[in-house]
């Protein structure tokens, strides 16, 4: 048996400590699952065992001997192993290549297909996949993608494997395919650290899960033992959630509504309605289809049954351009890729949404591009150099203010948010806290997915529970606990 050891690991930024005198171990012949709420330190934690970071405090050992790899190539040709949420598969390489990459055999100056192949071939044969060494992976589904992101660390016989979110981006079947080849894999006296935030699949597929919070090590549990609450405590503690102001409240007028809605198989029957000036939350574990049902609201897919109805009229064959004119903004989980263009301006940024609002014919108004920046600079306190900078220029928490701001110049009935404190500070995410709260004073109706739950209970009204692609309850955030809303996202009572 292996056993990984981190010794009293502190690991600081400016003006934050993300790991703060850590001491952790995982042993093969386990599967050991390591969660946390974002920004306990999980990230931090493995990038500082494969090498990304090296200027910490503390020890690193694996088996007592000491390491401490100064970039993850050196830590990857060691035998430690990430596979990130993130693939990082050519799709115009083959299998082969793809999982040899940088390794290939050579005959002199050539490279040596016939032999590449074959050991590309004994790879995948020795974790009990069949793939086709020869397919351009772009040819291949998203599980046989993460295959061969396995497969590539598995290549240089590791003693530690780090799977990042594995799951994620996996259907039902093909997640249980994943657990199965894991365990295999735990079978060849292999580390396995396993990092995930759908906490109700460490039931089915970890031997222990360790928990950071804030940055320190809390324990660890053997899950054949651990019940859902023990795993809860030790992820929040006693959390204390700001409320929210008391006149924020939804009216009685229905202004938007969701009929039966179904794209199979990310979500299925889905039926729900907004009021005016309400906040409603949509909570539930990735992979859940939280942000599938958001894309086919707002048009960027298309469901394949079911009606949306905005004020009662039925929008027939919605678009991401139709629900716009109709009122309806929405505010993606990747702001930097889906909801900026980061090289244009800040002033270009916050008029994208409205460009048919301030043009005339193929011309924009400059004066009125202008005045519609400079609003909601002013009405969100964007702080910004100035709004001829390039949208690099900002900080995370601002450039979300940009996202809000570009759709709150149409002039919409209800906004929808993705993710919408993800990837900024806490006072950031007050602030866009603030904003929505001031939208539903406007008489604006907010629809808010987030994968922090306690953020839900502290901005919603009311709060709708998905799994598994349903909604399978509707509470009120003021009537339970942090603990108890991930209990219900899990499935449990």
């Amino acid at each position: 048996m292996s056993v990984l050891r981190a010794c009293n690991v502190t690991k600081r930024f400016p003006g934050t400590v993300a790991l703060d005198d850590v001491t952790i171990s995982f042993r093969s012949g386990k599967v050991n699952a390591l969660v946390g709420k974002n920004g306990s330190g999980k990230s931090t934690l493995v990038k500082v065992i494969n090498g990304a970071y090296n200027d910490f405090d503390g020890s690193l050992y694996i088996d007592e001997e000491p390491f401490r790899y100064q970039h993850p190539k050196q830590a990857f040709d060691a035998g430690i192993a990430t596979v990130y949420q993130e693939m990082s598969l050519i799709p115009g390489l083959s299998v082969a290549e793809n999982i040899l990459l940088g390794r290939y055999r050579m005959d002199g100056p050539f490279i040596d297909w016939k032999r590449t192949y074959q050991d590309a071939q004994e790879i995948l044969d020795d974790m009990g996949v069949d793939l086709p060494v020869k397919e351009m992976v772009a040819h291949l589904s998203v599980w046989q993608c993460q295959v061969i992101e396995i497969a590539k660390a598995m290549s240089v016989n590791p003693k530690v494997l780090i799977l990042d979110e594995p799951t994620s981006a996996l259907a039902q079947h093909e997640t249980q395919m994943l657990y199965n080849l894991i365990r295999r894999l735990v079978q060849k006296d292999v580390i396995v650290i396993y990092i995930s935030h759908r906490l109700q699949e460490l039931w089915e597929i970890a031997d222990t899960c360790s928990v950071l919070r804030d940055g320190k090590y809390v324990g660890t549990l053997e899950m054949e033992t651990a019940k859902h609450a023990d795993l809860l405590s030790l992820m929040f503690g006693n959390l204390t959630l700001k409320k929210r102001p008391a006149d924020v409240v939804a009216r009685e007028e229905v202004i938007f509504e969701v009929r039966h809605l179904t794209r199979d198989p990310k979500f299925t029957d889905v039926s729900f309605s907004l009021r005016k000036g309400e906040v409603l939350g949509i909570a539930g574990m990735l992979g859940s289809g939280r942000t599938e049902l958001l894309r086919a609201i707002f048009g960027a897919d298309h469901p394949d049954s079911g009606s949306i109805h905005i004020a009662g009229e039925e929008i027939k064959r919605p678009s991401p351009h139709l629900m716009k004119e109709k009122g309806v903004a929405f505010v993606p989980e990747d702001r930097k890729q889906q909801g900026l263009v980061q090289i244009l301006s800040i002033k270009s940024n916050l008029n994208h949404a409205s460009l048919d609002i301030i043009s005339k014919g193929l011309f924009v108004d400059a004066k009125r591009e202008d005045e519609f920046s400079k609003r909601q600079i002013r009405d969100l306190d964007i702080k910004i150099p100035g709004d001829s900078f390039p949208m690099t220029s900002l900080s995370g928490g601002n450039q979300q203010k940009v996202v809000v701001g570009k759709w709150l110049n149409i002039d919409p009935k209800v906004v929808i948010f993705d993710e919408p404190s993800r990837g900024i500070d806490v006072n950031a995410k007050q602030q866009i806290f603030q904003i929505i709260w001031d939208l539903s004073r406007q008489g604006l109706g907010s629809i808010v997915v987030s994968s922090e739950l306690e953020e839900l209970l502290e901005i919603c009204n009311r709060i709708l529970i998905m799994k598994d692609g349903r909604f399978i309850n509707e509470v009120n955030p003021d009537e339970l606990s942090v603990n108890e809303l991930y209990a219900l996202c899990m499935g449990g009572n």
